[in-house]
């Protein structure tokens, strides 16, 4: 038995946690070791083209790197690097005295089964927990430090020369039709991107972020999101355009069906950085959602030749599921702008919310309320609420003037985008469609639809919401509202699912 084997079956005995049961977890460059409170995780040694962790001195600067790096994002997780000696007497000890003869990192325990992809597993990554990921996206993001782009720009292409590789090594899982298919597209495209990325960097969004922000590594703790597990082993791997380190969890959400979640949290991540500049790089994102699935697609095939055949199939199946996500991701379909206007409980919001997910490219439409950019203007908390004055002609002109700019930034980019706003005033209508032609995209316009007394219900039981329409409001607003060609009137009234299925087929 090999020396780290020997230390496996160390930390995997209870008597070396006093008697506390053990449970192990492996993954494909680390093995886990959960007893009591705490946790030991030990890097395996091994080698893939995008990690070393042969000897031990790369390990132990992996797990020294691993604390340094995750204390910022996980402290309540992250306790330090302890080694693991062996006595003349041969005994093996955690610290101690001895040799090192492995390291580990020390973990505070938290319940595996609080995991997101286990959350998934048992489908409850509902809305609030989609909002809450965005937010923990957006606040992880903004504490990262911003490095220099080019190392990572330059080492975008050897990611590609990484994956066509793999998939060339494994015929039996990959067409090479499709190999080379993805590779043509996917290098076309970086071509193209690259000015886009080199400016991004120099305006500080290319940062030292997570790198491996896919769900099982993030946990549910007292009720919100934490990432770990941060890359550590390579700073170029853990650096990127903060939209490619989002990229991973929208690529894992969408991959395990969970696109609706997925949209929330693009759509939250927007509110809560409102940088201009990330909506024009939302033409990047098709590019980064690729990648990221194309890696994941290539990390997975690479174990095929790790593991014993019993297991050759699952890993397979998810090696393809993976790829064609990158084959579908790379290659979007033109963006659509869609203005969504009516009264106030007319159910504007909801549809816009339930619509975008449905919308082209992955992972769905950039929402856009008026409701919230009227607060973004004063700077205040979206559920704030505002003065009568907020509400003015000459406040309303500027909330629309900002709403059809960042319409237009998103659909220049090559994604759709949902307008949610009263469009009350034919030239508020008139504009947006205009918006959408000067474009050359498509536009389509719905124009919600409900009685009164359904109005009031609605605007009378809402909480925690960005708009400020009281019951007062909704009976002084005028009904007789009709919109005029190019918009399609949706009948508003009955139960939300009804009024997307209406929806659906006026966009159709």
């Amino acid at each position: 038995m090999d020396i780290q084997q020997a230390v496996f079956c160390f930390l995997a005995d209870p008597v070396t946690h006093g008697g506390q049961p053990v449970k192990r977890i492996d993954t494909h460059a680390a093995s886990v070791f959960l007893a009591g409170k705490r946790a030991f995780k030990v890097k395996r040694a091994v080698r893939f083209p995008f990690l070393d962790y042969s000897t031990l001195e790369r390990r132990h600067a992996a797990c020294l790197a691993e604390v340094e790096v995750n204390q910022r994002f996980a402290p309540q997780i992250y306790r330090g690097v302890v080694a693991i000696r062996r006595a003349p007497s041969g005994e093996l000890s955690i610290g101690g005295c001895g040799t090192p003869v492995e390291w580990a990192v020390e973990m505070r325990r938290f319940d595996e089964a609080a995991t997101l992809d286990r959350v998934a597993e048992i489908g409850q990554v509902d809305f609030a927990l989609a909002e809450a990921l965005g937010r923990m996206a957006a606040s992880m993001h903004a504490a990262a430090p911003a490095v220099a782009a080019e190392p990572w720009i330059h080492a975008l292409p050897s990611y590609l020369d990484q994956n066509y590789a793999v998939f060339r090594s494994h015929s039996r899982v990959f067409a090479p039709s499709r190999i080379d298919a993805l590779d043509a597209a996917s290098r076309q495209t970086l071509a193209r991107l690259h000015p886009l990325l080199e400016e991004r960097g120099g305006g500080g969004l290319v940062r030292r972020g997570h790198g491996d922000l896919h769900l099982g590594n993030i946990v549910v703790i007292d009720g919100h999101p934490v990432p770990f597990d941060a890359v550590e082993f390579d700073p170029v791997i853990a650096s990127g355009d903060v939209l490619y380190d989002l990229a991973f969890l929208l690529m894992d959400l969408v991959d395990r069906g969970l696109s609706a979640a997925a949209n929330r949290v693009l759509n939250r991540y927007l509110i809560e950085t409102r940088r201009p500049e990330d909506l024009d790089g939302l033409t990047a994102l098709p590019f980064f959602l690729s990648l990221r699935a194309a890696i994941r697609a290539m990390v997975v095939a690479s174990r095929l030749d790790q593991t014993e055949a019993t297991k050759h199939p699952s890993f397979a199946q998810s090696a393809s599921a993976y790829f064609d996500l990158a084959c579908k991701a790379i290659v979007p379909p033109p963006p659509t702008l869609v203005a969504i206007g009516g009264l106030s409980g007319s159910g504007k919001s909801e549809l816009a919310r339930a619509l975008a997910p449905e919308l082209t490219p992955i992972p769905g439409g950039v929402v856009l309320r008026s409701d919230v950019e009227r607060k973004a203007l004063f700077g205040v908390d979206e559920n704030h609420r505002l003065a009568a004055e907020a509400y003015g002609a000459d406040v309303t002109a500027r909330v629309y003037a900002t709403l059809q700019d960042r319409a237009q930034r998103v659909v220049t980019a090559g994604h759709s985008t949902i307008v949610d706003a009263t469009f009350a005033d034919a030239k508020e209508r008139w504009a947006i469609a205009a918006g959408a032609a000067a474009c050359g995209v498509t536009f389509r316009g719905l124009f919600l639809q409900a009685d009164l007394d359904t109005r009031v219900g609605r605007v009378g039981a809402r909480r925690h919401d960005a708009s400020d329409a009281d019951v007062g409001l909704v009976r002084r607003q005028h009904s007789d509202l009709v919109a005029e060609s190019g918009w399609r009137p949706i009948d508003a009234s009955g139960i939300p699912s009804e009024t997307l299925r209406r929806a659906r087929d006026a966009l159709c």
